[in-house]
C-alpha cells in the first residue's frame, strides 16, 4: 500500500478540516499519482472534497463509525478489520491512503511506500502525519530538487518502509 501527504517541516497536514496549503504542483502530483488507482480516507477526509463526494476516476474506499454513512460512488467501510479486508482486494501497488491523520496512524503499519510533498514552512497545524524521518522502519529513498510556489519552498520526497509490510 502507498499514502500521498503533504506535510509542512513538522509534519503537519492540515487545520479546521482543510489542509494546510493548495500547491498546484501538488494536487498534479496527486492526480497522476492516484488516478484509476483505489484511494482510502477517512470520512472527514471525504467531506472537505470538493462537493464532499468521491473523486472521480478512482475507486473510493471510506472509513466510518457512523452505520447510516452513505457515499454514492464510495465503499463504505465501519470499522478497520473490514477496511483491510476491502483494501486487501486490490493489488497493493495500486492502493493510496489519502488521509486524513488517524487513517494515516492506523494504516502506517500496512505501508510501503510513502509519498511526500515536503514544505519547508512551518503552519500552524492541528493535524500531523507521522515523523518518518525518526521513524525506523522507514528510509527516503528519493528526493526531487527543489521547487517554489511564490514565497513557499518545497520538494517531492519518496520513503520506503525498510522490509515490506503485510495487509
Amino acid at each position: 500500500m502507498n499514502m500521498i501527504v503533504a506535510a509542512d517541516k513538522n509534519w503537519g497536514i492540515g487545520k479546521g478540516g482543510s489542509l494546510l496549503v493548495s500547491i498546484p504542483a501538488d494536487m498534479k502530483l496527486f492526480r497522476s499519482q492516484t488516478e484509476g488507482k483505489v484511494v482510502v480516507m477517512g470520512r472527514r477526509t471525504l467531506e472537505s472534497l470538493p462537493g464532499g463526494l468521491p473523486l472521480k476516476g478512482r475507486t473510493n474506499i471510506v472509513l466510518t463509525s457512523n452505520p447510516s454513512y452513505k457515499a454514492p460512488g464510495a465503499v463504505i467501510c465501519h470499522d478497520q478489520e473490514s477496511l483491510l479486508k476491502e483494501i486487501k482486494k486490490y493489488p497493493p501497488e495500486d492502493v493510496y491512503c489519502i488521509g486524513g491523520e488517524s487513517l494515516y496512524r492506523m494504516l502506517l503499519p500496512y505501508t510501503d511506500t510513502v509519498h511526500v510533498t515536503r514544505i519547508d514552512f512551518a503552519f500552524q497545524a492541528d493535524r500531523y502525519f507521522p515523523d518518518l524521518d525518526g521513524h525506523p522502519d522507514f528510509i527516503m529513498t528519493a528526493e526531487s530538487e527543489e521547487h517554489t510556489y511564490f514565497d513557499l519552498e518545497y520538494q517531492f520526497v519518496r520513503y520506503e518502509r525498510k522490509t515490506p509490510a503485510c495487509v
